[in-house]
């Protein structure tokens, strides 16, 4: 499901693939970001913060940041995120009611390649 990203497609690579809260446990979402010109190139990004009161507020924000860019999202899911970064530990888990639960694996597998310093990123059920 992660798409076929094309390295030098301008429009993805403008949409940041991980922007989460510093520390604390908060709501997240996992999209799909598509070229609308080409939309067999996609990637997917991570969303979460603690000012959402519903994953649905993380879904708004994004689609608002995308919006008139040449690109459209799809959340594929969401969930919970406890980020320490003192620890240098993320913990994903739980999941959306209005969205259904995200594809935790692939959500810990964006936020590695974000947190690369980080010792710990890992998912429960």
């Amino acid at each position: 499901m992660p798409g076929t990203l094309a390295v030098g497609n301008p429009k993805l690579n403008a949409v940041v693939d991980v922007d989460i809260d510093n520390s604390g446990k908060f709501k997240y979402i996992l999209c799909k970001v598509f070229d609308n010109e080409k939309p067999a190139e996609s990637k997917l990004v991570v969303r979460g913060t603690a000012r959402a009161e519903f994953h649905s507020g993380i879904y708004d924000e994004l689609d608002a940041q995308v919006e008139g860019t040449g690109v459209s999202i799809e959340c594929l899911g969401g969930g919970k995120i406890d980020h320490n970064a003192a620890e240098k530990s993320i913990t994903v888990f739980g999941q959306s009611q209005g969205y259904g639960k995200a594809d935790h694996a692939l959500t810990v597998e964006i936020l590695r390649k974000k947190f690369q310093g980080y010792g710990c990123i890992t998912c429960k059920d």
